[in-house]
């Protein structure tokens, strides 16, 4: 069953309780649905922790953390799933991302400007408020957008497909024990 997989794999829940990042959640966490394993925690788990992968902010684990207590997910599940876009993965997921926000706003991809795109390299040197008001619009703006339809698509179907496999891996186990039991019997 997918609940020995899931088991595996997860840390202790009194170790996650007791993290310092996520006390301000404080009694929250003490909820047992927080830390079961049945097709309902684990699908909405499974929803929040791709959602909050997609969004480009710094802290995902406490975007999804904060996402997982109220809807009743699995926590280690959802907080586990943001590392989808780890260091590496992060520029082709975002790449993508940023081109999906721009076929969206129907904004050509990749043509920003000349003012912009030299003074690029010098916002991680000294981040200003100019700058970042000069890319919102062709930049930032198609980038969170991609962000957001990404992730609500991961986490749509990162449900739908956890509900489906669950209810599968299921059903399979059921028809191989009622064909063990058939045989069993004269």
């Amino acid at each position: 069953m997918p609940r020995r997989l899931f088991k595996r794999y997860m840390p202790n829940p009194q170790s996650i309780r007791e993290h310092k990042s996520l006390r301000f959640l404080g009694t929250l966490m003490h909820d047992p649905n927080l830390w079961h394993l049945n097709r309902h925690s684990v699908a909405r788990a499974m929803a929040v922790g791709l959602f909050a992968a997609f969004i480009p902010i710094p802290m995902q684990m406490l975007l999804a953390a904060s996402l997982a207590v109220p809807v009743r997910s699995n926590l280690p599940i959802a907080v586990g799933l943001v590392w989808l876009t780890n260091p590496i993965t992060m520029p082709p997921v975002f790449y993508c991302t940023y081109k999906l926000g721009a076929w969206i706003m129907q904004v050509p991809a990749g043509q920003v400007g000349e003012q912009v795109w030299p003074r690029i390299g010098r916002f991680f040197d000294e981040p200003s408020w100019e700058l970042i008001q000069l890319m919102w619009k062709p930049i930032l703006q198609p980038f969170l957008l991609g962000s957001v339809v990404c992730g609500i698509l991961a986490a749509l179907g990162g449900y739908v497909l956890t509900r489906l496999y669950w209810r599968w891996w299921v059903q399979r186990n059921w028809n191989k024990r009622r064909e063990a039991r058939r045989e069993r019997t004269p």
